[in-house]
């Protein structure tokens, strides 16, 4: 497949990726069969989001039966769940799409040790397209090097974004980001895959990207690819404290910087004494991403410069209503 050497770990999650593709793309050629029910209003699961994740859990911990699951559709209900080892795993991003027949939806796979994301897989089964990062060693779309887009203006970038769609999301806010980003870039794109979006981002597809409301499980890999093809992740303050705010902006460097600028006021970070019983004084990133707006944010090339000197690993704070 490559001439990469890949981790144990990361060849593990590729494997199981796989087969999840394998088991979407036999269900994609029969969809009028297909069983599906609904989690919320316009919020899907299909026998095939429930076989494709079973498919990768039993993959996961035939290898390593000791780590820890964090699954879209089973919660933590697999695997050890106080291992230092996590699983971060949606089997299926893009479910609507999928029943659709819209062939825009992906796996994706994250492995994160003592809350740093350490492995990604992010895989296209529709192009047998595999995203991948290891920590430190680079990211990849099968055997080629990925980096991040060299646009610096905000005129001239293709940005990415996800609509709101749940009952309770706040739409209103959304069209307000929307019409300030649209009439500054060249152009916005709604694929409806966030896992896939940021993978965009990391192969220089689009510029950056920003979307509300998504789980750890739709970013927790794509947040790796990019951050590993040289670009920055995080809230829409820019710090980064990101995987369970359900806010998230990323880019390359100069255009996150700019983007951070204009998304700072729609910021909905969760405040640092709904975090203190959960946080328990470990000092977690958590706790500077709470505050309000940083100071940095007053210049584009501030806030990106900033962000890449404090970049850090790609980190998780695990909180309990963050199963879904």
């Amino acid at each position: 497949m490559t001439q990469v050497a890949l981790h144990p770990m990361l060849n593990v999650a590729i494997k199981a990726a796989r087969t999840a593709g394998a088991i979407i793309n036999r269900a994609s050629m029969d969809l009028d069969i297909l069983k599906i029910n609904t989690k919320s209003p316009n919020d899907f699961v299909t026998e095939v989001d429930q076989a494709a994740e079973a498919a990768i859990i039993e993959t996961l911990l035939q290898a390593y039966p000791d780590h820890g699951i964090l699954a879209e559709e089973s919660g933590r209900t697999h695997g050890a769940r106080h291992s230092e080892y996590q699983w971060i795993i949606d089997p299926l991003d893009g479910t609507t799409n999928f029943i659709h027949g819209l062939p825009v939806y992906c796996v994706s796979i994250a492995l994160a040790h003592r809350n740093v994301v350490q492995q990604a897989v992010v895989y296209d089964p529709t192009r047998n397209d595999l995203f991948y990062a290891t920590k430190g060693r680079g990211a990849y779309l099968n055997d080629k090097r990925l980096r991040v887009s060299k646009r610096t203006r905000m005129s001239d970038a293709l940005i990415g974004t996800g609509f709101p769609f749940r009952r309770g999301d706040n739409f209103k806010r959304y069209m307000k980001m929307f019409e300030e980003v649209m009439t500054q870039c060249a152009g916005l794109r709604r694929p409806g895959a966030a896992a896939l979006d940021l993978c965009y981002v990391a192969a220089g597809y689009y510029d950056a990207f920003f979307e509300t409301g998504l789980n750890p499980w739709d970013v927790a890999a794509g947040s790796l690819i990019i951050t590993e093809a040289g670009g920055l992740v995080g809230n829409f303050t820019g710090e980064s404290d990101f995987l369970f705010q359900r806010e998230i902006v990323a880019g390359s460097p100069k255009i996150y910087g700019q983007l951070v600028q204009t998304l700072t006021p729609y910021t909905r970070v969760i405040k640092a004494e709904d975090l203190e019983a959960d946080a328990q004084g470990e000092g977690s990133p958590n706790a500077s991403a709470t505050s309000a707006k940083p100071a940095a944010a007053t210049a584009a090339d501030a806030v990106a410069e900033a962000a890449q000197k404090k970049r850090g690993p790609v980190r998780i704070k695990k909180t309990e209503d963050s199963e879904g």
